[in-house]
């Protein structure tokens, strides 16, 4: 099998050097990819925006496999054009990733479904907003309700820190989301679904805000890490079972099927799992963790899915022990951030056993030097015997890389460790 992948992020690098395992994938092409990911795969310059190139590309490389990391893509409707071009392709229709483009139609979704989520409120003129507010509280969320790359929430406890961010962006004409604010640890699942049939794969946890011990704005993500020691063993198929069937079976009923990667992130209350959002594709970073520990061919999985066969595919294998993803990000990150800055420390030479570096933000100089190139710019992916042992990996790993003015958390996956998150009990 021939596989296309989309995109240029870590998440795509994780996605290329997942497939380079499957022994049934012969040759792998990433679109626009990265430096990293030009080391393991072809890369070809491509607009993943564009439906014409991107359907262009599939056909010259005679992919039999298409698979589309980001979101805008999805949103704008891609995998809709590769399968009329007769590609199968893992990705939703733009119908369906509305669960992830507009907040509005998850909830409308949600609410037919019987999930549990946030109590939550739209609004589109900024004369309603100090009404809205004053209807929330004393924890506020503000959400743009379109895609903003995790980044256009706002979760504060001062009424003029919410209100600053939904005038900040009604004055940009983007509707506002208010939601009431969920309690417990959050957790990512992701599930692989054909239509009703849903196979999730390894619970992870993201680390949203930029600084230790969860300070500072929110971001794309810091960090990442999987299993979860405090989510009990019966969870993943509570939460499969009351949110995610429910969800698909409704895009079923609705005539908008979805297939694809469903992501959910959802709040663990005492009440039970609650949904905070859905995103209709891999998350990132959590999916650097999660297919750190793939034991199953991800090829097959993800074909399965995309031509319809996912119920007759045996469920995923994992490897025994933990993994970990530790976010290097640029200088002023997750503001405007420093690129174009040298980076060392990538190569072999530096390497840890059971570590891997993935590049995000990266390009190359004319004269071949490693350069910043975005906000994330790399990631330090770790494997282990347990969390202890994957976390001492990553960070003496990201030691090890020289990338001026940058940052990263040295928290990732430590509350787990130290036993200090727990599900709230009634």
């Amino acid at each position: 099998m021939r596989v296309l992948v989309i995109g240029s992020g870590a998440r795509e690098h994780a996605l290329v050097v997942a497939l380079r395992r499957d022994p049934g994938v012969s040759a792998v092409c990433a679109a626009p990819g990265n430096p990293g990911i030009a080391q393991q795969a072809d890369v070809r310059p491509v607009d993943p925006a564009s439906a014409e190139a991107v359907v262009a590309l599939a056909a010259d490389y005679a992919a039999d496999l298409v698979v589309i990391g980001p979101e805008v893509p999805l949103v704008l409707g891609i995998a809709d054009a590769v399968r009329a071009a007769g590609i199968a392709c893992f990705g939703p229709s733009a119908a369906a990733a509305r669960i992830e483009g507009s907040k509005a139609f998850a909830k409308d979704v949600m609410a037919a479904a019987g999930v549990r989520t946030a109590h939550s409120e739209i609004v589109d003129h900024p004369g309603e907003l100090d009404a809205a507010l004053d209807r929330f509280g004393p924890t506020w969320v503000v959400k743009d309700d379109g895609l903003a790359a995790g980044k256009g929430v706002v979760v504060t406890a001062e009424r003029s820190a919410a209100r600053d961010h939904a005038a900040e962006l009604l004055e940009q004409g983007h509707p506002v989301l208010l939601e009431s604010f969920l309690d417990g640890p959050e957790v990512s699942l992701f599930c692989l679904v054909d239509g009703e049939t849903v196979v999730p794969l390894l619970p992870a946890q993201d680390h949203k805000r930029v600084g230790d011990g969860d300070i500072g704005p929110n971001t794309g993500g810091m960090g990442a890490y999987t299993p979860l020691p405090w989510l009990p063993a019966e969870a993943v198929a509570e939460i499969v079972e009351t949110v995610v069937k429910p969800v698909a079976a409704e895009m079923v009923r609705r005539e908008v099927p979805f297939s694809g990667l469903l992501y959910a992130g959802l709040a663990m209350g005492q009440a039970g799992p609650a949904v905070v959002e859905f995103n209709c594709r891999f998350g990132d970073p959590e999916t650097q963790a999660v297919l750190a520990l793939l034991d199953s061919p991800l090829g097959a999985l993800l074909n399965a899915t995309a031509t319809g066969a996912l119920a007759d595919v045996e469920p995923p294998r994992w490897q025994d022990g933990a993994a970990i993803t530790v976010v290097l990000a640029a200088e002023n990150y997750p503001g405007r951030p420093r690129n174009g800055d040298v980076i060392t420390g990538t190569g072999p030479e530096s390497a840890e056993p059971n570590t891997e570096v993935l590049h995000a933000g990266t390009a190359l100089r004319e004269d071949g030097a490693l350069i910043s190139a975005g906000g994330r710019v790399l990631n330090v992916v770790a494997t282990g015997a347990d969390l202890t042992e994957a976390r001492t990996r990553a960070y003496a790993r990201i030691a090890a890389i020289k990338l001026a003015g940058s940052h990263f958390r040295t928290d990732i996956a430590l509350g787990a460790v130290e036993n200090r998150i727990a599900i709230p009990s009634a």
